[in-house]
This record gives C-alpha cells, sequence and structure tokens, in this order.
C-alpha cells in the first residue's frame, strides 16, 4: 500500500471511530454534556497524554535513527561496489571487464530482486548470494603480477570484504521490525487514550465532536509516522536504490 493509501486507513480510520464512539457516549449518557468530571478528566488527559507523549517521542526517534542507518549502510555498501569498480581499471582488461560484470551483475539482482522483497520486510539472504560468490571468484582467481596490481588487488579486496558487511547490514535492518511491547505501548496506548476525550463535557456538540476529532487525527497522523518509519525500505519516507545507480556504477544501467 502506498502511504496516501495507509494514511487514509490509519488516520481516516482512527477519526471515523472517535467520532462514533464520541456519540455513541453521549447519547447513552447525555449528563457528560454538563462538564461536572472535568476537572478529574483534565488531570487524568494530561497525565496520560505526557506519559504517552514520551513514549511516542521515544519509539519515533528510535525509528528515525534506524531510518538514518539503513540509508548510510546502503551509502557505504554502494561507495564500495564503486570503489572496487575504480580499482580494478589497472587489472589487465579480461580481469577487469570479469570483475565489472560481476559488480553489474550483483547491484542488478539487489535493485531488481532484492529491494522489492525488502520493501516487504523479508530481504532472503539468498538473493544476489551467488553474484556475490562471482565477485569473489574474480578476485581470488586472479594473480596480480606488478607492485602496483598488488597494491590495488588488497585495496580491492578489502572493499569487497566491506560489500559484504554492508550488505548483511542492509539485510538485518530490512528483516527488523518495532518490538512486540513497543507496539502493545505504542499501539494500545492509543486505544485507551482516545476513549479518554470521550469523558470530557462540553455543551455544543459540534466542539465536542471538533474536540474528538483533534486528538484523534493528532494519534493518527503520530501512529502513521511510527508505522512508515518501521519499514525503512517501503512508503515515501524510505531508503531508494539511487546509490546503486550514480558514479561508476551508472555504466551498468
Amino acid at each position: 500500500m502506498s502511504t496516501t493509501a495507509i494514511a487514509a486507513v490509519i488516520v481516516g480510520g482512527i477519526v471515523v471511530l472517535a467520532l462514533a464512539g464520541s456519540v455513541l457516549t453521549h447519547r447513552l449518557h447525555p449528563e457528560l454534556a454538563d462538564g461536572q468530571h472535568n476537572d478529574m478528566v483534565g488531570v487524568v488527559l494530561g497525565m496520560y497524554g505526557a506519559i504517552y507523549g514520551i513514549i511516542l517521542a521515544f519509539v519515533v526517534v528510535t525509528l528515525w535513527t534506524q531510518a538514518q542507518e539503513a540509508d548510510a549502510v546502503v551509502q557505504r555498501e554502494a561507495s564500495s561496489l564503486a570503489q572496487l569498480t575504480w580499482d580494478s581499471e589497472v587489472f589487465p582488461p579480461s580481469r577487469r571487464d570479469r570483475v565489472h560484470a560481476a559488480v553489474g551483475a550483483y547491484i542488478h539482482k539487489v535493485v531488481d530482486v532484492q529491494w522489492p522483497l525488502m520493501r516487504t520486510g523479508k530481504p532472503r539472504y539468498s538473493v544476489a548470494q551467488q553474484q556475490m560468490r562471482d565477485l569473489f571468484t574474480a578476485l581470488q582467481t586472479y594473480e596480480p603480477r606488478t607492485e602496483r596490481e598488488k597494491a590495488f588487488y588488497r585495496k580491492a579486496t578489502d572493499d569487497l570484504n566491506e560489500v559484504v558487511t554492508q550488505r548483511r547490514a542492509r539485510m538485518t535492518i530490512a528483516d527488523q521490525e518495532l518490538p512486540g511491547l513497543l507496539k502493545t505501548l505504542v499501539y494500545g496506548a492509543a486505544l485507551a487514550f482516545i476513549p479518554l476525550t470521550f469523558l470530557y463535557g462540553i455543551n455544543s456538540r459540534r466542539v465536542q465532536l471538533l474536540f474528538v476529532a483533534s486528538v484523534a487525527a493528532l494519534i493518527g497522523f503520530s501512529l502513521l509516522l511510527v508505522v512508515v518509519l518501521d519499514h525503512p525500505f517501503a512508503g515515501s519516507i524510505s531508503v531508494d536504490t539511487t546509490a546503486y545507480k550514480v558514479g561508476p556504477l551508472s555504466q551498468f544501467w
């Protein structure tokens, strides 16, 4: 689903349910409109809102940090592949072309096959595994002759090892999600917080509904942010594949 569709479902759904709940509550208990319990309800709303705000802020900051780390990991992997491409230029043409072909096959497999799987949270470690073996084979079966080739060969080996490290980090992040306890706190607390607004009495029915809808919309957008950030490789706020298509890697597209 697109971010817009998710927003419509989450925010719209929460607002509609909150309004329906408020109308039903005041229909069953019309005395709430007198506001006799507003002092107590106001204190509870304030305390509950402060605690929920702290929890929500912690979760959002954690997920935003994870999203930034995901982008950094992708950039490092792409940079190492680009550097490997440059380092192989010193090799004989046949070996250079073999390395380039292996790099091109790898990034196409990552972008075309693995990325759609990462959007679903199921990166599948086996995808692009054969292309990674081909990269290692392209270097392991080559014996550099000159000192110049040996120097660049060592650097290319280091670059390839860095690709392996960042590849694993990327898939680990794609496979992660918010722990169950935090999900319970974030979503469960929202479900408990919204009904409290039904108890706040306001003489004007229109103002009462506007108050409930405003609180519900704020919570809905907060939950939307949590859902979007919990999947750093999906949605409009996500890490894309641009890093694999620029600089020296652009020749493979």
